[in-house]
């Protein structure tokens, strides 16, 4: 059965993308066949079209839409035979739908859809947590103020509660998010590797402690 590793985290500049990564290499390194789904291919890959095709042209993307594009990826999934997908902050799409102002209820029916729609795989997620605050700061450094400015003014426009005006009630919407995100994910049978304070680490550290955690699940 291919395991299926999506990674999120608490912030952007958690180091997610580098984490992706650095497990790709490590699994290939084992002789494992390795799909990296890297975060920005939710655009590119053909099971997401409509998915990117709607969000395009309304701004919304509908919770049966998210459904129906992951049935596909499944599916293509299984068809290609591989060992391993690495998801770069794709699953299980709650802050989507935090985004699009669903409610606890509505993101609880669509996380136990999602879970039998991903029956074939086997889903483990790695969440890489940390001060949102500080791993903030270090996306901004590394990326810039004017990618703040974008950041910002994406989540203002969104309906997230609570309402993002400034860098300080981002931070408090991630928050939020992240309690979200592992609450949903802890009430279905997946894999759960929690790596702690992972904004303070260093990436070596960081990828250690999840192989760890995969080794065990």
């Amino acid at each position: 059965m291919t395991v299926l590793i999506t990674v999120w985290g608490a912030s952007p500049g958690v180091g997610k993308s580098t984490l992706c990564a650095g497990l790709s290499s490590w699994l290939s390194g084992r002789g494992l066949r390795v799909d990296h789904f890297r975060e920005e291919e939710v655009l590119s890959r053909p099971q997401f079209a409509a998915v990117a095709a709607e969000f395009e042209t309304t701004g919304r993307v509908r919770p049966e839409m998210l459904i129906g594009a992951t049935a596909s990826f499944v599916d293509a999934v299984v068809a290609s035979g591989d060992d391993v997908v690495i998801a770069d902050a794709l699953m299980p799409f709650v802050p989507t739908l935090l985004a699009m102002g669903q409610d606890a209820e509505t993101i609880d029916t669509f996380m136990t859809d999602l879970s039998e729609v991903l029956a074939p795989l086997r889903p483990v997620m790695v969440f890489l947590d940390g001060n949102a605050e500080s791993a903030l700061s270090r996306a901004v450094a590394r990326e810039g103020e004017q990618w703040l400015d974008r950041y910002l003014g994406k989540l203002a426009h969104y309906e997230v509660t609570p309402q993002v005006t400034d860098a300080a009630s981002a931070v408090t919407y991630l928050r939020h998010e992240r309690a979200v995100t592992l609450a949903a994910v802890r009430r279905q049978d997946w894999g759960l590797v929690l790596v702690e304070r992972a904004d303070e680490r260093p990436r070596d550290e960081v990828l250690r402690i999840a192989q760890r955690g995969l080794k065990m699940l």
